[in-house]
């Protein structure tokens, strides 16, 4: 009898696994698990718009309890687990990057405190964007409406605000949603053999509606300090940058063309992407809407080869996921695999 009942019960648990690895599967490549998939993107003159629609089988209802009760993570040990993290603490002060996430008041403790316990402390400098100031949170509120159609408002006035008060505090400015994720060892690691005094930018590369393309937004782009000059000295010139509407990303790249800031190659030696513009998976298995072929510079390729090993960003990465990520790179660990950085060892003195 009670032999029967471990066979039930483990029969019982087994097939529990394998059904929830099935709805999984079904969801398909791309999908955010908890949160959410890109299924469908418009194209509009003012560039691509996401339209991100949630799993089949979670409701909305289901989602927005699963917000309410995440709370953030600490993980006490930086990289204590790591055999020698003396590389990164050297890059941490010899290439200094200032973050600056774009969030909202209703985003502060659904998304932006994640952001804040996982991969965001990790920044020289840490600021969040919102359209309301909080002192508690802190959040800089600056004056721009909330809503999609102000993002680039907002994109411009932060950037302004970060050159105005936080110019000698970083080399390096990058801007990110409260949906990326970021690997800064590796964005250090990659900008360690760039210029900061050179008017160049980096990011996910997008070839249409500027000339030299853009970067997508959700992936994240960084600027060299001197790109932040030239636009804290003429960035609020409404002939050069617009300061308002359109698709926020797009209308920074025409600003930084205007202003004479390039577009940067951030591919690894083999060719393969640093910046994503969705989640890992999407990159990893494929399923990209029909939009994404005509605007990657890169051709829209997928799979473990189109991925570089010291990847920087992913976006639409939702709470939960942030966590496992945190968790898969910083502290999971097989066991009787060293691993080593010799090819970084020559380049950090």
């Amino acid at each position: 009898m009670q032999t029967g009942t471990v066979n039930f019960v483990l029969g019982l648990s087994v097939g529990l696994v394998f059904a929830y690895m099935g709805i999984t599967y079904l969801a398909g490549p791309g999908t955010l698990g908890l949160s959410a998939s890109v299924k469908h993107m418009t194209i509009s003159e003012d560039g691509p718009r996401v339209e991100v629609q949630r799993d089949s089988f979670l409701t909305h209802e289901d989602l927005d309890k699963i917000q309410k009760i995440i709370r953030p993570v600490q993980f006490q040990d930086a990289h204590s687990h790591h055999d020698d993290d003396t590389d990164a603490k050297r890059l941490n002060d010899q290439v200094r990057v200032l973050c600056w996430v774009m969030t909202s008041p209703q985003n502060l403790q659904k998304k932006a405190v994640h952001v804040r316990a996982t991969w965001a402390h990790r920044c020289n400098k840490l600021i969040f964007i919102s359209s309301v100031t909080n002192d508690s949170f802190p959040t800089v509120g600056i004056d721009v409406p909330e809503g999609r159609e102000h993002l680039t408002g907002k994109t411009m006035k932060a950037f302004q605000y970060v050159f105005d008060h936080h110019f000698d505090d970083a080399d390096w400015f990058m801007k990110a949603d409260d949906d990326t994720y970021t690997i800064l060892e590796n964005l250090r690691y990659f900008l360690l053999d760039q210029n900061k005094d050179s008017p160049i930018y980096f990011g996910h590369h997008f070839k249409t509606l500027v000339k030299q393309g853009y970067f997508s937004g959700g992936a994240g782009y960084v600027l060299s300090k001197e790109a932040l000059r030239r636009f804290g000295a003429h960035g609020t010139n409404a002939s050069m940058c617009r300061q308002d509407g359109g698709a926020e990303d797009a209308e920074f790249g025409k600003c930084m063309q205007n202003l004479g800031v390039k577009v940067g190659n951030s591919t690894d030696r083999f060719g393969r992407s640093r910046f994503h513009c969705f989640d890992p998976a999407t990159h990893l298995m494929g399923g990209y809407p029909d939009w994404y072929y005509k605007y990657d510079a890169h051709g829209g390729q997928s799979g473990r080869e189109s991925i570089s090993d010291y990847a920087i960003s992913f976006h639409y990465v939702p709470p939960p996921r942030m966590y496992e990520l945190e968790y898969f790179i910083y502290h999971l660990r097989p066991y009787g695999i060293h691993s080593g950085n010799q090819e970084l060892n020559h380049k950090v003195t």
